[in-house]
């Protein structure tokens, strides 16, 4: 029974700071973005060919630009063979496509130690990832899922690495930007899920099955918001192409010269907030104090994330505020993937109940 609860506990700790990991990771990519960083590293998984980026053009030889720019078009070559390959021509063919293609980022000291930063929270992440995964033994034979979906986040992680030096290799290609953060949005519910499921024992209170309708909703908002959240990063990459059009300049500008993406992300915020406003009501009747404290932390977070869009809207994009505005829609994902979850595990449970000390 100690080993168990022994167990549980240090999956629940490791979990939870993975969790809070990749949230960081999200904040310092949305620094990255909204530094226009993304670049500041030509190469992956080196910066400039080194594991400790430069920090001063000298270092550098005189020809750089055109190096780092060969090295990226011949391993997009090598990318665009193998996505024609499996079906993905229209893909390939947009590798070569997109406007930057061509353009290397020219050295800046800032945003190569800004790069630099987001890829060692990385490294961190995933050596995080790997200690979940080795605590996930004890859980093989006595609960399965949990050490399947630990595994499932490996595996996630280590996609997600490749990703990026996709993203690097075609500077900045749309979907690949979007693939990108729809796979962290994905890796952040394995995670909740499986560390809300090696403590499910203790959250049975209820003796009734869990509401379909209830679940219903509490997937719907959950889906609307995974669709808010990429269609932000359309928005944010309609900012970057319009942005570089016009040489960083104009910033007061950029809001109008957006495409429809941006009006449908606003419009979509509306039904969003009509749906949680519902959803709180529905967990009100509940009387589950843990779950109204998560929905009402949801609202306080929309509410957060209403204001920032305002600002980027209203005060020509600020800087500090686009982070901030991606990581409370991320937050807002994984409250809601909680919500759901933790709502599932307080009904009548449809499992043996675990041998789980608190």
């Amino acid at each position: 029974m100690r080993d168990k609860s022994f167990s549980s506990k240090r999956f629940r700790s490791i979990g939870v700071l993975t969790i809070a990991s990749v949230y960081i990771l999200i904040l310092v990519g949305g620094i990255v973005r909204s530094t226009g960083s993304g670049m500041g590293c030509p190469d992956w998984p080196k910066c400039f060919g080194s594991w400790v980026p430069p920090t001063s053009l000298e270092e550098l030889p005189t020809n750089y630009l055109e190096v780092y720019k060969e090295k990226r078009i011949q391993k997009n070559e090598r990318v665009g063979k193998v996505l024609q390959s499996i079906g993905f021509t229209k893909v390939a063919q947009e590798i070569f496509a997109h406007p930057s293609q061509y353009i290397e980022t020219e050295f800046n000291v800032t945003k190569t130690w800004i790069e630099y930063v987001n890829r060692l929270v990385g490294v961190v992440i995933g050596f995080l990832i790997f200690l979940t995964v080795i605590y996930s033994f004890p859980f093989f034979k006595s609960d399965p899922k949990v050490f399947w979906g630990a595994v499932a986040s490996f595996i996630v992680v280590a996609f997600q690495g490749w990703l990026g030096s996709l993203v690097v290799s075609t500077n900045l290609l749309p979907e690949m930007v979007t693939l990108h953060m729809a796979l962290a949005l994905v890796l952040l519910a394995l995670l909740i899920y499986i560390v809300v499921r090696v403590q499910r024992g203790l959250f049975y209170q209820d003796q009734s099955q869990p509401s379909a309708k209830v679940k219903v909703l509490l997937v719907t908002v959950l889906v609307f918001t995974f669709v808010q959240v990429i269609l932000g990063t359309q928005v944010r990459e309609q900012v970057d192409l319009v942005a570089s059009s016009l040489n960083n300049t104009g910033r007061e500008t950029w809001i109008e010269q957006l495409g429809s993406s941006f009006l449908v992300h606003r419009s979509f915020s509306i039904l969003l907030v009509l749906l949680h406003i519902g959803l709180y009501f529905v967990i009100r009747r509940l009387g589950n104090s843990y779950l109204i404290k998560v929905v009402v932390a949801i609202l306080l977070v929309m509410f957060a994330e209403i204001v920032l869009g305002m600002i980027l809207a209203y005060f020509a994009l600020p800087a500090f505020a686009q982070p901030l505005h991606l990581l409370l829609g991320t937050l807002m994902f994984g409250l809601q993937f909680l919500l759901l979850i933790r709502y599932i595990y307080t009904q009548k449970p449809t499992y043996p109940s675990p041998e789980l000390v608190a």
